[in-house]
């Protein structure tokens, strides 16, 4: 029996499991999307921008666990992806992503929508490839799936031209596939495992650094039994918070140049720092060379690359994360770590994570959110937004954090949180965004309307882009440019200080939400929180936007400033200490 080449398509997507496709059609696509008319198997979700169709593609993996799919056509539809392939591929998120291509006769001659996809992705993704014939496309469908999901996860593009998609051909689709050349490590070596213990058994100031690989790998239930088993304090990148739980004694917080003082001052005070699933971006290290500089330092990481590559490590183990940890745990002795311990705590208690009290803070925002949602996924965008929910949401095995760690993408909460519902459709989900994030993916409202999609959207409304006015006034001597939201052309050239002469934010978010068809709650002070929430959770059909008029002016604290150690923390605002 012979059957079109999209019709293949469809048959693999099955064979895949895929249950949830986010496509948005176009002429080089639309044969592929005439094979999926009338399918019941598969839940199409039509987005309203390419980069929204990605990033919720993007937050459906990263909370189920499955691959995410899409598909969208040639050129534009095919480029609009590029950002959401980078934030995913960052973060190892596995993704398939199709695209539609122009016929084969025409790639390279410069055809109506043709660009070269592949060679644009190719440095952005784990693997991209243009299917040159209809014999291989199942095959190069079964490996797209195989790649994404196997070793360190990741992104892979396929490129279907229309002819390609046309033609007949064999109806059988692999069940499995070999990759000459491409042998995923998952094994552990139980000698560097051993040698690692050893070295954690003689420390008297012995850490974990958990990053995000911990929680990709599924093994926060095991990574917990390792911390209390062996007594020894845990610390996080911001992609490994929820490894353990946040309310755990032996959780100290996160680290970098936004982490707690506790947290820093045990990664410059350790003398044995263990790491598991991180790569050690500057985000996390400040100045290399200071970085757990009296630490002998154990890495383990499913990819040889990371090991090494920003800081040199003394114990390297290429290994999957869980399985790392299941043998640390065969072998592994309680320590004896209470003067450690003690003094870790002193520095929580000399320094703890708190913002100056206000009107309506970041804090109380999601201190509410802690209290009120025993279980939810919760996204975020980029900026300050994310800093305050890394710092104050509380994540345990019931409450999970999705949020662009490695490229820091504008615009992703949103989407992401779409995504994540229609994933999830039992949870809560929220989305917290800033009032500049927030509009850069906007269209998507009206994709949470149209698939009834009840998700939370909290706005921290500064009127600013905030992360990047707080680098202006704390290290440019506040020249505040092109970062203000509220500007008009009739404002003054030069304005570092805002007033309540400042012109009316725009847009409205309370009658925008409105205007899509989704309820809009606006929050001036600390006692309203709880209400709206609770108002929003009425809300069963539609998304609901709550806007949290925030002080223009504040700042993520701590903060250590470019080019600096994690131990030269600037622990308040020059404003504050005056």
């Amino acid at each position: 029996m012979q059957i079109s080449g999209a019709e293949l398509f469809v048959k693999a997507l099955k064979a895949e499991q895929v249950d949830t496709l986010f496509a948005y059609p176009g002429g080089q696509a639309i044969d592929l999307f005439n094979a999926l008319y009338g399918e019941t198997e598969i839940d199409i979700i039509l987005p309203r921008h390419e980069q929204g169709l990605v990033h919720a593609a993007d937050g459906y993996a990263r909370s189920t666990g499955k691959v995410g799919v899409c598909l969208v056509t040639s050129g534009p539809g095919a480029t609009n992806l590029v950002t959401g392939i980078a934030t995913a591929n960052y973060d190892s998120v596995p993704l398939v992503c199709f695209t539609g291509q122009v016929p084969t006769n025409l790639i390279g001659n410069d055809a109506f929508q043709e660009v070269d996809i592949v060679g644009i992705v190719r440095s952005i993704c784990k693997y991209a490839v243009t299917v040159r014939t209809r014999e291989e496309l199942a095959t190069v469908i079964k490996k797209a799936f195989y790649i994404a999901r196997s070793g360190k996860p990741g992104v892979v593009l396929v490129d279907l031209p229309k002819d390609v998609q046309r033609a007949m051909g064999s109806a059988e689709y692999p069940e499995k596939v070999e990759i000459r050349g491409y042998k995923p490590n998952t094994a552990v070596h139980i000698g560097q495992i051993k040698k690692a213990l050893e070295t954690l058994n003689r420390a008297k100031k012995p850490l974990f650094l958990v990053g995000g690989g911990v929680n990709i790998a599924q093994a926060k239930e095991e990574m917990t039994r390792l911390a209390e088993l062996t007594r020894v304090p845990v610390v996080t990148t911001i992609m490994g918070k929820g490894a353990i739980p946040s309310d755990h004694p032996l959780y100290i917080g996160n680290i970098g140049i936004h982490g707690s003082y506790a947290a820093n001052s045990a990664i410059s005070e350790c003398d044995v720092l263990f790491s598991i699933g991180t790569r050690f971006n500057d985000r996390i290290t400040g100045k290399l060379g200071t970085f757990a500089q009296h630490a002998t330092i154990i890495h383990i990481d499913i990819d040889t690359a990371s090991i090494s590559r920003n800081i040199v490590v003394n114990i390297p183990i290429v290994a999957d994360a869980k399985n790392a940890i299941v043998a640390l745990l065969e072998k592994a002795v309680p320590l004896e770590l209470e003067e450690w311990t003690d003094r870790i705590t002193e520095w929580k208690k000399q320094n703890p994570l708190k913002m100056k009290e206000g009107k309506l803070t970041p804090q109380q925002i999601m201190e509410t959110m802690n209290q009120k949602f025993d279980q939810a996924i919760i996204t975020t965008d980029v900026g300050q937004n994310q800093l305050w929910a890394t710092q104050f949401l509380e994540l345990n095995g019931q409450k999970q954090l999705l949020t662009s760690g490695g490229l820091g993408t504008m615009g992703y909460g949103l989407p992401a949180a779409i995504g994540a519902k229609l994933g999830n459709p039992e949870k809560p989900v929220i989305a917290i965004s800033g009032d500049g994030g927030m509009q850069m993916n906007i269209q998507e409202m009206a994709t949470a309307v149209v698939y009834e999609l009840p998700i939370i959207i909290c706005v921290l409304n500064n009127g600013y882009l905030g992360n990047v006015r707080q680098w202006q006034q704390m290290f440019y001597d506040r020249r505040y440019v092109s970062t203000c939201l509220r500007y008009r052309r009739s404002c003054a050239a030069v304005c570092n200080t805002p007033t309540g002469e400042c012109p009316e934010y725009t847009p409205d978010f309370v009658k925008l939400a409105e205007s899509y068809g989704a309820k809009g709650i606006r929050v001036t002070k600390a006692e309203e929180i709880e209400a709206a929430f609770s108002e929003a959770v009425k809300n069963t059909k539609t998304p609901t936007i709550i806007e949290f008029i925030i002080e223009r002016e504040v700042n993520v604290m701590p903060i250590v400033a470019p080019g600096n150690p994690l131990s030269s923390m600037v622990l308040e605002n020059e404003e504050d200490m005056a």
